[in-house]
């Protein structure tokens, strides 16, 4: 398995592992095992890798196994939910220190074919990205929808994040979950 930045070429495998989990288009039965909200085009992935360098993939061979998207606030500030978020940052503190778009990025989502969950997978792409993202950013933000308890677990007890706030947004709750990069 190779982590790495994704490329523009990358973006159909991302595209093609996104659509499997997305919640639109994902089986009624597979979303206990979790799941993904946002739609994404591949002009926004363009974005996210030309602008932010913050796609960063597992692949063996050609294909995509998992990825993680990341970036500074003002790449997320496009959607609603982020722009929310981002609102309620000066609010918001982690260890004594004041969450700012400064200081923190959004980490997420993440999405990791089912072939491969249970591996070290999960925290080899984790981090990866936060490697990356911290020469950028001291803080971590995240957040995960309480209709998905197994992200919430991974996060929470795999990767250690601490849950520091929780919020209700088009009526769905989410956790919002921090750790230092």
């Amino acid at each position: 398995m190779q982590y790495k930045i994704a490329e523009i070429k990358d973006i159909e495998g991302v595209l093609k592992l996104h659509a499997k989990y997305q919640i639109d288009t994902i089986k009624e039965e597979d979303k206990k095992d979790g799941f993904v909200t946002t739609a994404f085009t591949k002009e926004e992935l363009t974005q996210l890798i030309e602008q932010e360098k913050g796609l960063f993939i597992a692949v063996e061979g050609d294909e995509v196994l998992a990825y993680v998207m990341a970036a500074s606030w003002a790449f997320w500030s496009r959607w609603k939910m982020f722009a929310y978020m981002i609102d309620a940052l000066p609010k918001l503190s982690y260890h004594g220190t004041q969450l700012s778009v400064e200081n923190s990025y959004q980490y997420g989502p993440i999405c990791i074919d089912k072939r491969v969950r249970g591996t070290s997978v999960l925290h080899n792409i984790f981090s990866f990205s936060k490697a990356e993202m911290s020469k950028s950013y001291p803080i971590l933000v995240t957040f995960v929808n309480k209709q998905n308890p197994r992200s919430f677990a991974a996060h929470s007890r795999k990767l250690g994040l601490e849950v520091i706030h929780e919020f209700k947004f088009n009526d769905n709750h989410y956790w919002e979950l921090v750790c230092y990069t």
